[in-house]
């Protein structure tokens, strides 16, 4: 039997994000002259939040003071730019739309800063695409911490066992395991296979599309 729910990750798994979390990430730090990194970078850096984020982008060992600025910097530039080039991966509303109609529940997980996360679900997905939107600040521990997967089980009334979760990111991947989750992983966002099977990938789809395809085989027991 198919899950009765599905946990969507947002950057890297429902939307491209990449490009305007790289120009903002650089414009803080080229401000303090300091070098960019290249777009492809910052498939790497992202993912965790978004402290970490910027800890990655510094030089190594720089103070406290320097990130916890260059943090607020980043905050406010991204919120000024941050859907210049954003968009929905391809197959995703298709993807969305196959889910609904089978009467599958599904949520948002993210690390990006809740109010954040809201805004780009609802500017590209609608207020009521999903049961559930949770963002870093949400009350709950960011990933890989199982806390907010656990509470959108609870939400659902159901078993996390019921429940898949679908990612980009070895965060991902170690939230849904740890959380008792079916951890499914997603290709066309910003890591490699090798990483997503190293941290507990059961299945692998290139594109959302086969996400649809497969979706009836898809079985907690499997």
């Amino acid at each position: 039997m198919p899950f009765s729910a599905i946990i969507f990750d947002l950057d890297g798994t429902l939307l491209n994000t990449l490009s305007d979390l790289a120009e903002s990430a650089n414009r803080v730090i080229m401000a303090r002259g300091f070098p960019g990194h290249p777009r492809a970078a910052y498939k790497k850096f992202v993912g965790d939040g978004a402290a970490t984020l910027v800890r990655r982008i510094l030089p190594a060992g720089s103070p406290q003071e320097l990130a916890d600025a260059c943090l607020a910097d980043f905050l406010a530039d991204y919120r000024q730019n941050w859907k210049k080039h954003t968009a929905p991966y391809d197959g995703i509303p298709d993807l969305l739309s196959f889910l609904k109609g089978r009467g599958v529940a599904t949520a948002v997980l993210s690390n990006k800063p809740h109010p954040m996360t809201e805004l780009n679900v609802a500017e590209f997905f609608g207020k009521d695409a999903f049961s559930f939107v949770l963002g870093e600040g949400a009350g709950f521990v960011k990933k890989p911490d199982p806390d907010g997967a656990l509470h959108l089980a609870r939400g659902f009334g159901l078993a996390p066992s019921r429940v898949a979760y679908l990612g980009d990111t070895a965060t991902d991947m170690d939230t849904a395991t740890t959380a008792g989750m079916y951890a499914l992983g997603a290709l066309w966002g910003f890591r490699e296979a090798e990483e997503l099977l190293a941290h507990g990938a059961k299945k692998l789809f290139a594109k959302p599309g086969d996400l649809v395809a497969a979706w009836d085989s898809l079985s907690p027991e499997a």
